[in-house]
């Protein structure tokens, strides 16, 4: 029996066209919803013109196989979605009209699966979209659907931010301040860490980072953000850590989130980064890339790379967002249709001030 069709956007060969698609079947313990709003993320901009590549790096680190590139893609994992229908399997918890997000993951055969990034799950930058019963999350307090679908991209910094586990006597280097450095300054700020140094050639990602909570912000075109270690009382050589631990000087320590991912960053970080800095790895390089260990080894640093989040941190996300405690509408730069999907990942490919575009199928 046909199941009828829908509207989404669609990652084919290495365009991204908005087209008809089979409409969702609900697998076991899966319900149907409407997407209401879906974000576009940097790897969905990857996806589309280099798939294959990163269907290798996933084999390369042992991931599950859960992509077959010359298949269609529906893409989309930073989503609100309202309950239509419950599938097979269900408990019914959330009545129909629910609006819920949720860890974007489902449960295939060999293991998790990422929604949007799985020939098996179709993605929300969709009409609608099955998501996995057990892990939605009703919206709370009336949270807005777009930046509802925001605690996604938000909880990558939660997680990251937990991870470096910074003290009350850190600095905080971000360097790149796109949506996932944005979420970092966010965590930062929440957890009372400071000062916070950000860096960005983009003015209007600048004076967002400083919006956030940056207290210090840092054009890379015309000033190295560390020149501000040693002000800051943060030895940025081994000669000054040499001097502070001879006089018996107590010093801050310094905490780097690279969150740009682009070769050479590591070595850049290696070589400016102060001693003893623990450099903590968000930005998604997917090309090879090459640095000098001794120097890391000389200066005693520590690396730290992060992926996603876990279920609390993203469940904690969401409520500090329906709280208030972060100001979510400070990271939409412009909300679009379904219609608009493909322009709209051109502008985010294209240097510029665009942070986080949202979709709206039914817009």
């Amino acid at each position: 029996m046909d199941r009828g069709t829908m509207r989404a956007a669609v990652r084919r060969g290495t365009q991204l066209i908005v087209t008809d698609v089979p409409d969702v079947r609900p697998e076991q313990g899966q319900v149907v919803a409407r997407t209401l709003a879906c974000g576009i993320c940097g790897s969905d901009l990857h996806a589309v013109h280099h798939l294959e590549h990163g269907v290798e790096i996933g084999r390369r680190s042992g991931a599950p196989d859960t992509i077959d590139p010359a298949q269609d893609l529906v893409l989309g994992h930073e989503f609100c979605a309202e309950i239509l229908d419950h599938g097979p399997g269900t408990d019914k918890r959330l009545k129909p009209g629910t609006r819920v997000v949720s860890t974007p993951f489902a449960f295939g055969p060999g293991g998790p699966e990422l929604i949007g990034f799985s020939t098996r799950f179709s993605g929300a930058l969709a009409e609608r979209v099955a998501l996995t019963e057990a892990l939605l999350l009703p919206v709370p307090n009336g949270l807005p659907s777009e930046i509802a679908a925001l605690t996604e991209p938000l909880a990558v910094g939660t997680h990251a931010v937990a991870v470096a586990n910074p003290g009350s006597r850190s600095v905080a280097m971000v360097i790149g301040c796109g949506p996932i450095g944005l979420a970092v300054i966010v965590a930062l700020k929440r957890r009372g860490i400071g000062p916070v140094i950000a860096a960005d050639f983009s003015p209007a990602r600048r004076a967002l980072a400083e919006q956030m909570g940056a207290h210090i912000v840092v054009d890379p075109a015309t000033a190295s953000a560390h020149n501000h270690w040693e002000v800051l009382d943060v030895p940025a050589t081994l000669a000054s850590l040499g001097h502070a631990q001879l006089q018996g000087r107590s010093v801050r320590d310094a905490v780097v989130f690279e969150c740009v991912g682009v070769p050479g960053m590591l070595q850049n970080l290696l070589e400016n980064a102060p001693p003893l800095s623990h450099i903590v790895v968000v930005g998604a390089c997917m090309e090879d890339d090459r640095i000098v260990p001794v120097i890391g080894i000389n200066k005693q640093m520590r690396f730290s790379f992060v992926w996603a989040y876990s279920p609390d941190e993203f469940a904690d996300t969401l409520h500090a967002l329906g709280e208030g405690l972060i100001d979510g509408s400070a990271f939409l730069t412009d909300r679009v249709s379904l219609a608009e999907t493909a322009a709209a990942f051109d502008r985010l490919a294209a240097p510029g001030d665009q942070v986080k575009i949202v979709v709206e199928p039914w817009r």
